[in-house]
């Protein structure tokens, strides 16, 4: 009802607690978590959603993926990043080894926990199994490098829109299997292409290289009924109108790089914002601040109509009662 502007009667909350939060806090976070039920209703007490297990967020590991990519992990319970990357040379192209996602992925499993979830009345996010699946623009880049695919969108080299139709081949494949579920609400999709300011790359070279490979993505869930949570850090104001017009359903800005106002401005009855609560501020600040950003969040980009969620995603260096405040403010401010 949120999503759908069709007057919900609470604004909806999301708690994502990383496995190096659950290290830090231990019992005494899992009995925050028993004194607020209702926020942090379906959160994994375990730690994440099994994200403990992954061993892209163990230190010290080291992981190639399907499409060749090496991961290493430098911080227990955060996820690690990609340090090879099998196509820095435009040679390797030829052999580059797209895996099947009909086959990478545990889809019986997938297929028995959304089905458990929807039993439960819990709203069915469908999210891969781990970070290394799917993504467009993080699978671009994991494969190319970083500063390599930023000039890459830049100069249009001839293997640029050859490696885009091979990675959004395998993402409508991953799609369509998703899709094959059923009793599917939301399908999340992962690309941070935001910095603190503005986007990462210019309008213009989005809408050239990516947008249409978003559209064709979300377009195909959209149709479907499902929708599409499209996640993205930093500021990308600019972009807000592309991503309505590919089909995302929520996106989740960050209000530090975004600020209340702007996310007002940019989403409120257009785009359900999933509004991440500061999460620069949670380390330093006190619940008092908390308390007055939820308030502020509430009354600019709410409406009774819905568009409002709230995602808080505090890190290891929060402490616990601040980790607190944002479930009782939202207590006081959403319920």
């Amino acid at each position: 009802r949120a999503i759908e502007l069709r007057r919900p009667a609470w604004v909806p909350i999301l708690f994502e607690l990383l496995p190096s939060v659950w290290k830090r806090h231990g019992e005494a976070l899992r009995e925050l978590v028993k004194r607020h039920p209702f926020a942090f209703q379906g959160l994994d007490v375990e730690g994440s959603r099994g994200l403990a297990e992954d061993p892209l967020y163990v230190e010290g590991r080291s992981v190639r993926d399907d499409w060749g990519c090496l991961w290493y992990n430098a911080h227990d319970g955060v996820l690690g990043q990609v340090i090879e990357h099998p196509l820095a040379d435009w040679a390797a192209l030829p052999a580059l080894r797209v895996p099947d996602p009909f086959t990478q992925i545990d889809w019986q499993a997938l297929a028995r926990a959304k089905r458990a979830e929807a039993a439960a009345g819990l709203p069915v996010i469908a999210a891969p199994q781990s970070f290394a699946h799917g993504g467009f623009f993080d699978r671009l880049q994991f494969l190319r490098g970083l500063e390599n695919l930023l000039v890459d969108l830049v100069t249009d080299p001839p293997e640029l829109p050859v490696l885009l139709d091979r990675v959004l081949e395998y993402n409508l494949r991953y799609i369509d299997r998703w899709l094959a579920v059923g009793d599917i609400d939301v399908i999340w999709f992962h690309g941070d292409i935001g910095t603190q300011n503005g986007p990462l790359i210019g309008p213009e070279t989005f809408r050239r290289h990516l947008k249409p490979a978003y559209a064709r993505m979300f377009r195909r869930c959209r149709d479907a009924g499902v929708h599409v949570w499209y996640s993205s850090d930093g500021n990308i104001l600019p972009l807000v109108d592309d991503l309505i017009e590919c089909g995302v359903s929520i996106h989740d800005p960050q209000v530090r790089a975004n600020t209340v106002e702007g996310i007002a401005r940019a989403y409120s009855g257009r785009l359900c914002a999933l509004v991440d609560i500061d999460e620069q501020m949670l380390p330093c600040c006190t619940p008092e601040d908390i308390f007055a950003q939820m308030k502020q969040v509430r009354e600019q980009v709410g409406s009774p109509d819905g568009g409002l969620m709230i995602y808080a995603i505090p890190s290891a260096d929060v402490p616990l009662e601040n980790i607190e405040a944002l479930a009782a403010s939202w207590e006081r401010y959403c319920t």
